[in-house]
């Protein structure tokens, strides 16, 4: 028999494939649909990595598996290829950022189709493509119409080396997601969506889906919702209050000093009355230098300043307390003011150390004139006037009543998520669909205008003031007003990169649409999607913007299913064989091309689904990759021991039944890697044995022809066993014949095991006792001796007490 070529016999079924458009999904079908979904790639210059084979690979496997079961499925791929890594690169090359797109469009395509994907190539997207971001303008418009979408002055992250306004999932740990550069505080007028007006929708939706516990708690943590009361503390010798959230309310007693934002408006209203003004105003500047990382989140030495000349009066005290200006309260969050009570909160009881405030106890059990106490979920109310020795939950009930009776105060639910930042000074991004009219201020372009484009240009980078280099061209800026007809500027920012990501999953549905994002048709065959994979990184931002932008298009009726995706898995990392992240600079990278042209796509494949665990990190080792060819080879030497025999022969029947039911439910809990060993251990069994019949063979290559789908193509065409193999049928199991009919039943002596012999599974006690006597290993620990009691349990185990 020959050998098995890979590289030959990949090119081949591929070349039948795109043919034969065997993976095409079809609309309006009569079959139930499937609609399987990875993240679409950045097509970046370097092109695929392992960690992309890893991730597509899971949902290529239950897409093929699908299809064996009957479904139409749909499993699609496009670019999100709008961004900053392609105009960084375009501005270092000085190609377009168009011809950079396209060309590492190609280098993707021409990987994912090595690797053997079965996507329908038929309904590739592209955000950058005016006919797909059309749409995206589109959502824009109509959340602007419907009052989502507004511009506002605010401090923002700003990337000097980017010259870029970041959204906080951009800048994380105070530094660019792009570049590594250290992010600052800009104020600059700004684009938002309303996002934390549907916070309670995107979290009451989770319980809609088939989310893992620890996606569902990322986006829980992300949008961060909790519940307590906004209260007014009035500001000495004027007419304001300054509002604050609080959780506990329960601990308004406590408060001996408030902190208000160095951006705080009340510090320029009452800047005559402030008898410390220059001391404020260089703790401002020096605030401006830091990053809303180092202000919020980092453990450093707290600074903040007193404001002599203002000070605030506890509402259910009437004690006075003095006012403060700290760089750790931000404008952006909450009211821009909170209520310190430092004997039970540590960062207030270090901040009133520092400044020798005083600290009041009014939650017992602690020592808090040495550390912050709190334990405070439970506890008995003390040093609280009208609550005292209440327990915090009926305290707490107690005092949001008072607050409301007393009108000081209001019950409130908060968010830790803030508004979008939703615009980039930047030139490859879709243009905001905005224009600028002095008479009749921010007017949405018509519909029937978009998409709109962007001009082509030489010069592209970013200026130097953070406005975006499209307003640098009066050509494309300058148009009339279309409700006056008046002079007036478009935007000229553009969107982020998340805008085309937000919804491309629907696009897939009917990509070819004209007039609407998809048909209703479409929009009811296909929708939602099944099953979503995709990475850890992007549970707090990608899939909380798409379910934002999803939500939004079921509240004013475009599609007519709340949550896009029924079910969202994740994969873990794929390490280097050093065990670190891979990347070029640690020269850990491994190129998928490499392995293929080695090895082969089905080995590559196979080694991705079986090097560990699908949700944990798992570290590349070149030896493995060779096991799992080494693997495929012995899968097609299978057929030297071929045998006429018709169905499963009696010998194989458990063998057979045992690893249908094993493969088949591992696939679905995305244990790829124990059911690619299950699968190895059956080849090892055939081989020891030296037959496969026909139909264990036909059933055996369906079950690996998602995970290696060119040879076991190859193998049902060289055996005849008609068609081809992806249109075969999912084999089934039977239950009963999951049990095997001779089974090995461990023997213990006086409770000691001694060796095992081999029975049937329905086999008595004196069978299993015959065959333990005829057993030498066995027989030696009782000959000469008295069996004093015989415990039999079929199946599991035979103890035999002697004395």
């Amino acid at each position: 028999m020959k050998s098995y070529n890979p590289l030959a016999v990949e090119k081949k079924w591929q070349d039948i494939w795109e043919k034969k458009e065997t993976f095409k999904a079809l609309s309006n079908s009569d079959k139930k649909k499937f609609y399987a979904l990875v993240e679409f790639p950045y097509p970046s210059g370097v092109g695929l990595h392992v960690g992309h084979i890893r991730a597509y690979t899971s949902l290529e496997v239950i897409s093929r598996k699908r299809r064996l079961e009957g479904f139409n499925v749909l499993f699609p791929i496009g670019w999100d290829a709008f961004g900053l890594p392609t105009e960084n690169y375009a501005m270092q090359t000085g190609k377009h950022p168009r011809k950079v797109t396209d060309d590492n469009i190609k280098v993707f395509t021409s990987q994912l189709k090595a690797a053997g994907y079965s996507f329908d190539w038929s309904r590739t997207v592209d955000t950058t493509n005016p006919n797909y971001f059309k749409w995206t303008q589109w959502i824009f418009l109509q959340m602007f119409k419907h009052g989502l979408a507004f511009k506002d002055k605010s401090y923002v992250n700003f990337c000097n080396k980017c010259k870029v306004v970041l959204a906080n999932e951009e800048s994380q740990d105070g530094v660019c997601d792009r570049c590594g550069d250290e992010v600052v505080q800009l104020e600059k007028d700004v684009w938002f969506l309303k996002i934390r007006e549907y916070a309670d929708k995107l979290l009451d939706g989770l319980d809609e889906v088939n989310f893992l516990p620890r996606i569902r708690t990322e986006q829980e943590n992300w949008i961060g919702r909790s519940y307590g009361a906004e209260v007014d503390f009035k500001l000495k010798d004027t007419s304001d209050f300054l509002r604050v959230f609080t959780t506990r309310p329960d601990t308004l007693y406590g408060v001996t000093f408030m902190v208000i934002a160095p951006e705080h408006p009340y510090l320029e209203k009452y800047a005559s009355q402030i008898e410390n003004l220059e001391e404020i105003k260089e703790y401002q500047v020096q605030s401006k230098k830091k990053t809303e990382f180092e202000r919020v989140q980092l453990a450093k030495d707290k600074t903040g300043v007193e404001i002599k000349g203002l000070s605030a009066v506890n509402p259910v005290s009437g004690e006075t307390v003095p006012v403060w200006v700290a760089d750790y309260v931000m404008m952006g969050y909450g009211t821009g003011a909170i209520m310190a009570v430092p004997a039970h909160d540590t960062r207030d009881w270090e901040f009133a150390k520092k400044f020798n405030i005083p600290i009041i106890e009014v939650i017992e059990g602690g020592d808090v004139q040495n550390e912050a106490f709190t334990d405070v979920n439970d506890g008995v109310m003390v040093n609280s006037g009208f609550i005292n020795g209440m327990r915090v939950k009926e305290a707490i009930d107690k005092m949001i009543d008072y607050l409301q009776e007393n009108k000081i105060g209001e019950r409130k639910t908060n968010y830790k998520m803030k508004d979008w930042a939703f615009n980039r000074q930047r030139y490859w991004g879709e243009p905001i669909p905005i224009i600028h009219c002095e008479k009749c201020g921010m007017v949405p372009v018509p519909e029937e205008d978009l998409p709109v484009t962007l001009p082509v240009v030489d010069n592209y980078k970013p200026t130097e003031t953070g406005e975006s280099p499209l307003a640098n061209i009066p050509e494309w800026v300058n148009v009339k007003c279309p409700v006056c007809g008046e002079d007036a500027k478009r935007e000229t920012d553009t969107m982020p990169q998340w805008a085309g990501s937000s919804w491309y999953f629907l696009r897939y549905m009917d990509p070819n649409n004209h007039d609407a994002i998809a048909s209703k048709e479409n929009f009811d065959y296909w929708g939602p999607i099944d099953w979503y994979n995709g990475g850890m990184e992007h549970v707090t931002r990608h899939l909380i913007y798409s379910r934002f932008w999803h939500r939004f298009l079921y509240d004013i009726g475009v599609v007519p299913f709340k949550e896009p995706y029924a079910k969202r898995t994740a994969q873990g990392l794929v390490l280097g064989g050093d065990g670190e992240k891979m990347s070029k600079s640690r020269g850990n990278v491994v190129n998928p091309n490499d392995i293929i042209n080695e090895f082969g796509a089905d080995t590559l494949r196979t080694y991705t689904m079986f090097i560990g665990d699908y949700e944990k990190y798992a570290i590349w080792s070149d030896s493995s990759v060779k096991g799992c060819k080494r693997f495929l080879d012995r899968v097609w030497k299978l057929q030297e021991f071929l045998t006429d025999e018709k169905g499963y022969s009696k010998q194989h029947t458990s063998l057979m039944h045992k690893t249908i039911k094993k493969v088949s439910e591992d696939f679905e809990a995305m244990k790829f890697n124990t059911a690619i060993a299950t699968m190895m251990s059956a080849v090892n069994d055939f081989n020891n044995d030296k037959f496969i019949t026909r139909d264990e063979l036909k059933s055996f290559i369906t079950l690996l022809n998602p995970v290696a789908p060119h040879i076991t193509e190859e193998i049902w065409e060289i055996q005849g066993f008609g068609g081809m193999l992806n249109k075969a049928g999912w084999p089934t199991w039977d239950e009963e014949k999951t049990v095997d009919d001779v089974i090995e039943l461990p023997v213990q002596i006086s409770g000691k095991v001694r060796g095992k012999i081999s029975v049937s599974k329905d086999a008595d006690v004196e069978a299993a006792k015959k065959a333990a006597m005829e057993d030498e290993n066995i027989y030696k620990y009782i000959a000469g001796k008295t069996v004093v009691k015989e415990i039999y349990v079929p199946g599991k185990i035979f103890n035999i007490v002697v004395k």
